[in-house]
């Protein structure tokens, strides 16, 4: 037999054996679960995901008493005690128990966010974000706080929530001591001694570790006060501001001035008015000798030497540099 012979007498016989392989079909999702509506191909999988919608947890972690509806998902919580992360993602080096988790982490990478809500045009990278997402448009907050009664439209940010009332605090910071709630806010503050303000605003110039404190600055500039004080009529350009404002009205969880008796919102602005209580002006400009009582208001005027803010007024516009100072 020639060497052509064999060729073709091979290709005939590669080609004999893959027809002689069984041709995987999908299988039609033929059992469907009353409760949701969720279809499956298999009967086993329709009973293991109805499980979800009974509440019942039978497997339970004899680490931390977390409990799960499935045996396998338990196992998968286990790894997270054992502190081994055998995954890790070769782009930021951040790693994980699952490889799942670790494929879900990539898409963040890729920068691509095909799930996008028809409502206010968010876009996200997982659609599982998305489901959450479309929960705040829908107005129900299924969950609220039993001791403060804020209500929320998923469970894990009650339960997130709800170590504040607790008042535990076991993430502290290594260079200043300053301890936090949640991990979370560890790391975002660790960023402030880092110094790296990664994210500037364009009008300003002003810098900020996180890009979502920068889209929440950029309100300011916009002019729009759409958060009002119903006890005072007091508009502000962020809600988070006018919450904090609405302490003053309420006395809750308020900081006072010993000497006058002037109630603050925030101890920072307290410690800034206690300057107004002292004697002489301690804190000198090196640039033009000028003297301030707090090293706040000296901060505010070094600004005028360096032109680092620019305020520009949005009926003439006209710059303005200087910095009204008041106590």
């Amino acid at each position: 037999m020639s060497s052509t012979q064999k060729d073709q007498h091979g290709a005939r016989s590669q080609r004999s054996q893959e027809a002689n392989k069984p041709h995987r079909r999908k299988r039609e999702k033929t059992h469907t679960c009353d409760e949701c509506g969720k279809d499956f191909a298999v009967k086993g999988l329709l009973t293991q995901h109805q499980v979800i919608h009974t509440g019942e947890r039978p497997f339970s972690c004899d680490l931390c008493g977390k409990s799960f509806s499935r045996k396998g998902s338990l196992k998968q919580h286990q790894l997270v005690h054992s502190g081994v992360k055998a995954y890790s993602c070769d782009q930021c080096g951040k790693g994980f128990t699952v490889k799942a988790s670790l494929k879900q982490h990539q898409v963040i990478h890729t920068g691509e966010r095909p799930f996008r809500c028809d409502l206010c045009g968010k876009s996200f990278s997982w659609s599982r974000s998305l489901k959450e997402h479309q929960l705040i448009h829908s107005g129900v907050k299924a969950y609220s706080c039993d001791q403060c009664g804020k209500g929320f439209t998923l469970k894990a940010n009650l339960k997130k929530h709800q170590v504040i009332h607790t008042g535990e605090r076991p993430f502290s910071c290594d260079l200043c001591g300053k301890s936090f709630s949640w991990s979370r806010s560890l790391k975002e503050h660790q960023l402030i001694h880092s110094g790296v303000k990664a994210y500037s605003c364009d009008q300003c110039g002003k810098g900020f570790t996180q890009s979502s404190h920068l889209q929440s600055h950029l309100v300011t500039h916009s002019g729009i006060k759409a958060y009002s004080c119903d006890i005072c009529g007091k508009t502000f350009s962020q809600r988070g501001s006018r919450n904090i404002h609405l302490r003053i009205h309420t006395r809750h969880d308020v900081y006072s001035c010993e000497q006058c008796g002037k109630y603050f919102a925030k101890d920072k602005h307290l410690q800034q008015h206690m300057f107004s209580h002292t004697e002489g002006q301690p804190y000198k400009c090196d640039l033009c000798e000028k003297t301030f009582k707090s090293p706040h208001y000296l901060k505010l005027h070094q600004q005028i030497h360096t032109r680092k803010r620019l305020y520009k007024c949005s009926y003439c516009e006209v710059c303005i540099y200087i910095v009204i100072l008041s106590f």
